[in-house]
């Protein structure tokens, strides 16, 4: 596409003065030799194919050097295409093996002889120039002097004029004769690129960095270059000015390319493919690939960029262990993405399942046949093979190998291999694959599965049976500690149906260690208890509001209750809350789930419904009973640890034991409390005031 020459400037240099390009005018391809030489360009493209080495049967000329340089081939004034011209230096290479030879060679090239010949050495060199994704060899014919050969001599230089290239591209040249007898010589050059559009890293993100002037207008374009179909767009924009825009790291993908050009007529668009080598590019486009099965028997990988990976059919056993390959038999299949592929199976089944996998390892695997297929089924897979004469065998595809049937191995497929042949020459077996090579057939195990566990079943009805007849002997011995074990079953199962969240203000660490005990205590009756101190990461993770709110939620929803815990803190956020709403609030601690829950339980007293949802306690030493706001006094508030009795049979509701054994439980509760209520009243740093809330306290971040 023909370059405007104010881009070209910018690529090439700043000053267009100082740096200034020589221009070809006209299509045409051309060459030109040196003084003393003659050469011919050949018409047409040739074929890229360098060929073998051969010895040379005498002086031969061969190419020493590559040069290049770039050049302007316009239509034109303006409208130029960056070329480049390519010179090959020249020079004679080997001896005559006949000094006869040589004698003849020089007397056909003598001036002084009547009828003088006219002797030269003649070379076919190729010049061969690859610029991705294109590629193009031309041919020169070249014809020097005899008077020139001199083994070991430079002769001159052949030029041809010119290989048109893009912007920022990366070309190389290879130049050799044909037939070639020396290694050919090659050359990589990259070429200038637009300074204004840099690709950079930011983080874990990417900037694409388009450094022009304000005025200056230009399109912007990110497509996939799929190799596999067209260009796909996948964002377009025309902007003005310096820009700067940042492409989220999971957006990258091996075949994304960037396109600029300025919004001007017949401009040239530079295009630059940055993350081909990129390994978040890779992960990201193995992460974006979609392995699709399609009933009947189709597939397809759908993905932005084409995939270097092979695919191929499994047989996925029901027992959930690693899905056996089923090569051979059937073959690997290169992967094109985008496209319905088929394989040739002749019937589905729900196991049978496509791997797609690199050389490196297995990346996808799909067995969503089973949609339409039903299930996977416990059916054994085997294969078989058969040679000449109609001779064939059998196995069964295990994930130790492929089992001969008939064979004194210790596996299922081989205890079974009579019945199993049987089955497929009954036809019970459903036919997959057939050819000239094999088969496959799958064979159902059901019955076979049936018939063990009746046995099975068997020997448990036969041992059922002895344990009852000894219970019968000794019935009045263990009728008593049925019983006991009955009401401890039942009242156990009831407790830990019942589900318990503590709500309170971490006033200070000695007041943490003491709900701390009480939460521990609790679930010693066993109640199931939820309190912040054991949720610290997922407070962290969710914040106060959302975890009050899922905790609360799946509290009520499974009959428990939410138990507050009043303290003097507690107080003062219940009046801080009740207050006007003119009064400024006070900043609380993002881990505070008291704080947090506020806003849901004040609605649920304000409006009537927290009589059986919520349950009130406070610590005798630390709140007068008076203190708790008349608000909360719609519900039951029990002072602790005087009140335990009564606080644990609300807390476990019908499923509460016999008062005596409901006073044994509030004595452990309170004795468990004892300690941590002592240490709310020691002085700052006095010995055992630690922080530990029990063995679920570690789990606080």
């Amino acid at each position: 596409m023909p370059v405007p020459w104010f881009l070209l400037s910018l690529a090439l240099g700043r000053n267009p003065v100082v740096l200034s390009l020589e221009r070809v005018v006209g299509p045409q391809d051309t060459a030109r030799c040196s003084p003393g030489l003659s050469c011919h360009l050949w018409d047409g493209d040739v074929l890229c194919l360098p060929g073998s080495l051969v010895s040379a049967p005498g002086p031969v000329l061969v190419p020493t050097r590559l040069q290049t340089e770039l050049v302007l081939r316009c239509h034109e004034e303006t409208d130029c295409d960056l070329c480049v011209r390519v010179a090959v230096h020249l020079a004679v290479q080997g001896y005559w093996e006949d000094p006869e030879d040589e004698e003849k060679f020089r007397r056909a090239a003598d001036p002084e002889l009547e009828e003088p010949r006219n002797a030269s050495l003649q070379a076919h060199i190729v010049l061969s120039f690859q610029a991705y994704p294109t590629a193009h060899c031309v041919l020169l014919e070249v014809q020097v002097p005899a008077a020139l050969v001199q083994p070991g001599q430079s002769v001159g230089s052949v030029v041809f004029d010119c290989f048109e290239a893009a912007l920022g591209a990366e070309v190389q040249i290879w130049s050799y004769t044909q037939p070639r007898y020396q290694k050919e010589l090659n050359l990589t050059q990259q070429l200038p690129a637009l300074p204004w559009l840099n690709v950079s890293a930011d983080g874990e993100d990417v900037r694409l960095v388009l450094d022009v002037s304000e005025e200056q207008r230009f399109g912007l374009s990110l497509y996939w270059n799929q190799v596999q179909g067209p260009i796909k767009p996948w964002w377009h924009s025309n902007l003005t000015g310096p820009q700067t825009i940042t492409l989220n790291h999971t957006d990258l993908v091996p075949c994304l390319c960037i396109q600029v050009w300025p919004l001007e007529p017949d401009s040239v668009r530079t295009s630059i493919c940055p993350f081909r080598e990129d390994p978040r590019a890779h992960r990201n486009l193995w992460r974006a690939a979609r392995l699709q099965l399609l009933p009947p028997l189709d597939w397809r990988l759908d993905a932005p960029c084409s995939l270097p990976a092979e695919a191929t059919l499994c047989w996925q056993p029901l027992d959930g262990g690693p899905c056996l390959s089923l090569v051979p038999p059937l073959p690997r299949e290169n992967v094109t993405v985008n496209k319905v592929l088929e394989f040739p199976l002749l019937k589905g089944h729900p196991n049978v399942c496509v791997q797609v996998s690199t050389w490196e390892k297995l990346q996808l695997q799909e067995c969503l046949w089973a949609d339409s297929l039903g299930p996977r089924k416990d059916d054994m897979l085997l294969v078989e093979t058969r040679g000449p004469q109609d001779n064939s065998s059998l196995c069964a595809l295990e994930p130790s190998g492929c089992t001969p049937l008939l064979s004194r191995a210790s596996t299922r497929a081989a205890r079974l291999g009579e019945q199993l042949l049987q089955d497929v020459q009954s036809g019970q077996c459903l036919q997959l694959w057939d050819n000239d090579l094999g088969a496959l057939w799958a064979c159902p195990m059901d019955k076979y599965i049936h018939q063990r566990w009746a046995l099975v079943w068997l020997a448990c009805l036969l041992l059922a049976a002895v344990l009852f007849l000894l219970l019968l002997l000794k019935m009045s011995r263990v009728k008593g500690w049925l019983r006991l074990l009955k009401e401890n079953i039942r009242a156990g199962a009831a407790a830990r149906s019942r589900a318990a969240l503590l709500l309170y203000s971490a006033d200070d660490a000695s007041f943490e260690r003491l709900v701390g005990a009480l939460a521990s205590a609790l679930c010693q009756l066993p109640l199931r208890v939820a309190v912040d101190l054991w949720s610290r990461r997922d407070l962290s993770a969710q914040g106060a509001l959302a975890w009050f709110h899922a905790q609360r939620r799946q509290t009520l929803q499974e009959g428990g209750v939410v138990v507050l815990l009043f303290s003097p803190g507690a107080v003062a956020l219940c009046r801080e809350w009740l207050q006007d709403a003119t009064s400024a609030p006070r900043a609380h601690d993002p881990h505070d789930a008291f704080a947090a829950s506020l806003s849901c339980v004040l609605p649920d007293f304000l409006q009537g419904r927290a009589p059986g949802r919520y349950v009130g306690a406070y610590f005798d030493k630390l709140l007068p009973a008076d203190a708790v706001p008349a608000l909360f006094r719609s519900v039951p508030v029990f002072s602790l640890p005087s009140q335990l009795p009564d606080f644990l049979g609300t807390l476990q509701g019908s499923a509460a034991p016999r008062p005596r054994r409901l006073a044994e439980r509030a004595e452990q509760v309170s004795r468990a409390l004892q300690p941590a209520l002592e240490s709310c009243f020691r002085p700052p740093g006095a010995p055992g005031t630690g922080r530990g809330m029990g063995p679920e306290a570690g789990d606080r971040t």
